[in-house]
Formats: structure tokens, sequence, C-alpha cells
């Protein structure tokens, strides 16, 4: 084959994400730290699963499919290898625009734009990444190009010296060889195009559905022939909008939050080119599609009964029916793991906490909902993660309704300290933004987690089930008792400096251990203020915060 049409290149995203999701433990476990937070494999599965799904089937016009799932990976995006794959697609998108199909010197060229826009996401690109084993793998095929040449032919080249480019990634970052691994994110992309280059070869490649564990089983008896409809159902839809129905160069989506709220509750709807993304609960959903289709039609379509789900207690709190908050100038967004962080955040005066953290990255898409739920002139986010700040910016650029401003927060602690002095009444967006920033500066972030395998970092011998005391990249101790580890990484960070500490005390933690090491600490520290919370964070056994 030597042309790609829309339908070809939706079959090479299915199989792509396919070959991702058999791999995906493989990525994940190609982590450089030596604790079980590794989630890259997830990250990339999930987001370039949102773009085989939005392409669908395909069509036969190649920019049409191109552009249904760059739109579909943009909003589907997690995590930092996430972001750059979907800023990869959404070069391709731009390299096949207007093209019914391309040859394969033209598939070279619009790689060339996946390059381009895969190193623009990135405010300062680092070598022996994903981006390094992309450039290579693009140069080798384009620079291999013959009249000859076909997609399978391209795709092999690509391939042969991603594996090649892989393994160089150790010699340009330090902290790759350290670990004894290669990047992640190259990994992952490695095994995107080996599935596409499965299916151009005739290889049998599943197509990739939604995640087998969160797939629920109906319970029929939930909702039986006596029951009443008493919370409705939640819609959700993308929705094309048609040159035959609307003018696209002036229709605004305010008209259709209208209506929605009108009928329905915890309305989220926004545009994407000429793409409208609805989430509605109502009872009447039937009307709500009648008059959609005023404007468009349909691209996916998913109803569902939150009875059932009220009923089976898998009803998560951004799901229940709620009405979006009153209007103001300024609003605050965090992310959180955790019913007791989350919960801090929220005394804190954070008007959503979104459910992630470190290895459960949130989606451009789920920052966006918060967004709109806010509704503020101005919104503050607060990532918490290192892993999760290039999402919240790409969710930023996406959502056009408020200002949306992304605090570089990396850790819990950061974000903490920060959300817990701002302050918003000088109304100088700028000025307020330079504050948060030197809190963030002055913050210390220690975590203590179990060790999931043999390694030495940073001149410290650690064993598998050791619990590692950690700030950053950098490991302080590792012992058999995370106790002892975390008592360790307060002498290591000089906590006597510090006015305050919180333990934020993790879910593998029981409430003796934790109290014990809070009371072990306060005798050691007696000039700093010591506040214990029941964070109930997966992974990270404590969160030591020093301000």
């Amino acid at each position: 084959m030597k042309k790609l049409d829309g339908f070809l290149l939706a079959r090479l995203l299915h199989g792509g994400a396919a070959n991702l999701k058999a791999n995906k433990q493989t990525v994940n476990d190609l982590n450089v730290f030596p604790i079980p937070d590794g989630d890259t494999g997830d990250n990339m599965f999930l987001t370039i699963n949102a773009g085989a799904t939005a392409a669908g089937e395909g069509s036969e016009n190649l920019s049409q499919t191109a552009g249904k799932a760059a739109s579909g990976m943009l909003l589907g995006a997690r995590g930092n290898s996430g972001v750059i794959l979907s800023r990869i697609f959404a070069g391709l998108a731009k390299g096949f625009e207007g093209a019914a199909s391309v040859d394969v010197r033209e598939l070279g060229a619009a790689f060339d734009s996946g390059v381009t826009e895969a190193y623009g996401a990135v405010s300062v690109p680092v070598e022996g990444t994903i981006l390094t084993v992309l450039k290579d793998s693009v140069a080798f095929a384009n620079k291999n190009l013959t009249a000859e040449s076909t997609l399978q032919s391209y795709f092999d080249d690509f391939n042969r010296e991603l594996k090649r480019s892989l393994e160089r990634t150790p010699d340009l970052l330090d902290v790759l060889r350290e670990a004894g691994v290669v990047d992640s994110g190259g990994a992952g992309l490695g095994y995107v195009t080996e599935g596409m280059a499965a299916v151009l070869s005739g290889r049998e490649v599943e197509a990739a559905g939604g995640e087998p564990a969160h797939v629920q089983a109906v319970d029929l008896d939930a909702f039986t022939e006596n029951s009443v409809l008493e919370f409705g159902y939640c819609t959700e839809f993308l929705l094309r909008l048609q040159t035959g129905k609307v003018d696209l160069s002036t229709f605004q989506t305010e008209e259709l939050i209208r209506y929605l709220n009108s009928v329905g509750e915890s309305v989220v709807c926004f545009r994407e080119g000429t793409i409208v993304k609805v989430h509605v609960h109502t009872k009447k959903p039937g009307d709500i599609l009648n008059k959609m289709q005023e404007y468009g039609e349909f691209l996916t379509f998913k109803m569902e009964n939150m009875t059932l789900q009220h009923n089976e207690n898998h009803m998560s709190e951004k799901l229940a029916p709620k009405r979006k908050m009153p209007h103001k100038p300024y609003g605050v967004v965090s992310v959180a793991a955790g019913e007791g962080i989350k919960d801090a955040f929220g005394s804190l005066g954070c008007d959503a906490v979104v459910d992630g953290g470190q290895s459960m990255n949130p989606s451009a898409q789920d920052l966006i909902a918060a967004f709109e739920d806010v509704n503020a002139d101005v919104i503050f986010v607060f990532p918490n993660n290192s892993n999760i700040i290039m999402t919240a910016k790409q969710a930023a650029q996406l959502y056009t309704d408020a200002e949306i401003r992304v605090v570089p927060t990396k850790t819990i602690g950061e974000g903490y300290a920060a959300i817990s002095m701002l302050d918003t009444s000088s109304g100088d967006t700028d000025a307020i933004m330079e504050e948060l920033e030197e809190i963030i500066a002055g913050v210390v972030t220690g975590i203590v987690s179990r060790a999931v395998r043999d390694t030495e970092m940073d001149g410290v011998a650690v064993h598998k089930d050791d619990y590692i005391g950690f700030v950053g990249d950098t490991i302080y101790t590792a012992c058999s008792d995370r106790n002892e580890a975390a008592a360790k990484l307060c002498e290591a960070t000089k906590a006597q400096r510090y006015d305050i500490m919180l333990l934020v005390c993790g879910a593998d933690a029981s409430a003796e251990e934790a109290q014990a090491l809070c009371d072990s600490l306060q005798k050691q520290y007696r000039r700093t203020e010591i506040v214990m919370i029941d964070g109930g964070q997966p992974i990270y056994d404590y969160i030591i915060i020093l301000e």
C-alpha cells in the first residue's frame, strides 16, 4: 500500500492502541524511581485510545479522520508522555489538513510536522526522552524514502530506528543510566507504531476498547418495573456542527449552555473546532438529542441510568447532580488523591478538587469539566504533580470561557502551602501568580514509599520492600521500617529549620503507626508546629510538608 486514507488511519490507530494496551504494564515498569508509581503506559494508552475512539471506523477523507483523532487525544491526554503523544497526532493532523489521502512522502512530511508540534509542547525539551526517539525515527524513515517505498516499508524503517534510538536514551540521560532503564515514553511510542505496522502487514490486532477493570455488569435488579427515576441519565456526546444548520463563523456555545441548563444539571459544554462536547444530567435525554440535531449530527453518544450507579454505590462525587457554582471573579481548582487530602484542600477554599495524582493522572477533559463547574473569570489550577502540569496547560489552552492560570505545583506540599496563602484581594492576577511562585519556592515536600526493586541511587543502596525517603529526584534514606525512614528523612531535610510540618499519612500507614511517628517527631522538633492529616493517599506512606 502506498496511499493512506481515513479508513486506514482509523485502523492504524486502533492497532496502535491495542498493542500499547497489551504492553502498557511493561512501559509502566520502566520507572526511574523504584516505587510502584509508574503510569506512563496507562497514560499513553488512555490518550491514544481516546483518539481511536473519536476516529471510530474512519471515513474516506483522511483530513477529517485525523482531525477527529487529534481532538480526541487532546481532550483525553494524561501525563507528560500522553500530552506529547497527543501533540504528535495534532501535528500529523496539520500535515494531513485538506487531504483525502496522502502518499508515503506526504506521510513523512506530516510526521515532520508531528516532531515540530511535539517539541513545541515542551517549554524546555530534554533529549533522551520520547522527543528524541520520535525525532530520530522520523529522520531515519524520511531519509530512506524512495520511489518504491510503501507504508509498510516506511513504518519498518521508523520502528527499526526507534528501537536503536530507545537503546541510546540512557546515554543521553544520566537518570535513566543510573536506574538501568530506557525512556518509558519512547517505549510507549514504539508499541503504538509497532501496532500500526502490524495492521499494515495484515496481522490481526484486536481493536482496543475501554479498560476491562472499569466495565461493570448491569444489575437488572437495581432498577425494576416499580422503580422511580430519581437521578436521571448521565448523557454525553460529541456533536459535529453542520454548515447547513449553523453559521460556523458566528456560532457560540452560550446558546447551547443556556438550553442545557434549563433542562438538565451538571452541564459541561465546550467547542473544539466544529465539534461540541456535551455532558449533562437529565431525566429527558430524548428532548436534548432532538434539540441538538438543530445544530449538527452526533459522532459519539453515551447514556447511563444514574439510579443504577447510585444503587450500586459506583457514582463518584463528580457525577452527583449539581448546578454550576455562582459566578465569581476568582476560582481555585486543585488535583489530589486520597479522601483526607481532598477534604483538606476543600477546607482551604478549593472550589473543585479533581481526583488524581501519581499513577492516576486526570485527563485534560477532567480538568475542563472542573473549570466549567467553578464558573469564574480567572481560575487558578494547582496540578500538584510534575506529570500533570502539561495536561493542565493543555486543558487551559482548550478552555476559552475563563482565564486559566496554571500554578506549577509539583507536589501536594507545594499546592497545600500555596493555596493556604492564596490572597486574591489585590485583583492583580499577575502579581498573585508571582506571590504563589515565591511561596512554592520555600516549601520542601518529602515522601516515604516502598521500593519495588533493588537499586542504588544517589549513593543509597535500596533493597526491594525497603521504605525509601526522598525529595524530588533525590533519595536520602532506605530502611526496613517506614517510621524510621520518615524520621531519617526529616533529619536529612533539616526539619528543625522550619516553622510548620504537615505529616500526611497514607492509606497503608495504620493510625497507631502514624500517631507514634507524630509523637516522636514532636519531641524531637519542639520548635516546629506539627500537624497530622489522615490523607488516605495511595502509594505514598507519608508525605512530609515543611514550610
